[in-house]
C-alpha cells in the first residue's frame, strides 16, 4: 500500500502530538488505527471477490468444454450404433427363426431358479448343546432379570 519507514511514523507521531494534545492523541490512535482495519479487510474482501469470479470463469469455461466433449461421444456412439445395425441387419438378413432359435452354436440360457434357502431353518437345526457353549441367546430376557442373574451372589459370613 502506502511505504512508510520508521522515521516518518516517527515524524507523524510527532507532529500529532504536538497539534492533537496528549490527552486526545490515545482516542485518534484507537480511531485510526480501526479505520485501517477497516480499510485492510474492504481490500481482503475485494480480492476474494476477484478470486471467486475467477475460478468462477475458469469452471464455466471447463463446464462448456465438457459438455462439448459429450456430446461429441454421445454423436460418435450413435454414429456407430447405427452402423453395427445397419450391418448386423445385412448379415442376419439370411438368417430364418428356425436357425437363430436351435442353431449350431447358439445356446439358450438356463431359467433362474431359487435356491430355497431359508437361514431361519438353518439357525434351528443348530444343536442346544452347541448353541449352550457358544453363547446363543435362545430365550429374551429383561434387562433388569440380566442384571438380577449375573449380580454376584451374597457370601455368607457365617463360620
Amino acid at each position: 500500500m502506502i511505504d512508510l519507514g520508521i522515521s516518518k511514523l516517527a515524524l507523524i507521531g510527532a507532529v500529532a502530538l504536538i497539534v492533537i494534545g496528549p490527552e486526545k492523541l490515545p482516542r485518534v490512535a484507537r480511531t485510526v488505527g480501526a479505520l485501517l482495519g477497516k480499510a485492510q479487510r474492504y481490500v481482503a474482501d475485494v480480492k476474494a471477490e476477484v478470486n471467486r469470479s475467477m475460478d468462477l470463469e475458469e469452471l464455466k469455461k471447463m463446464k462448456d468444454s465438457v459438455e462439448s466433449a459429450a456430446r461429441d461421444v454421445q454423436s460418435s456412439v450413435q454414429e456407430s450404433a447405427s452402423d453395427f445395425e445397419k450391418t448386423w441387419s445385412e448379415a442376419t438378413a439370411g438368417i430364418t427363426d428356425y436357425d437363430a432359435m436351435g442353431g449350431i452354436g447358439s445356446e439358450l440360457h438356463p431359467v433362474y431358479r431359487h435356491p430355497k434357502k431359508n437361514w431361519r431353518i438353518k439357525q434351528k437345526a443348530m444343536p442346544q448343546w452347541f448353541k449352550a457353549r457358544a453363547g446363543v441367546r435362545t430365550r429374551t430376557q429383561s434387562g433388569a432379570a440380566r442384571v438380577a442373574r449375573f449380580r454376584p451372589r451374597p457370601t455368607s459370613s457365617k463360620r
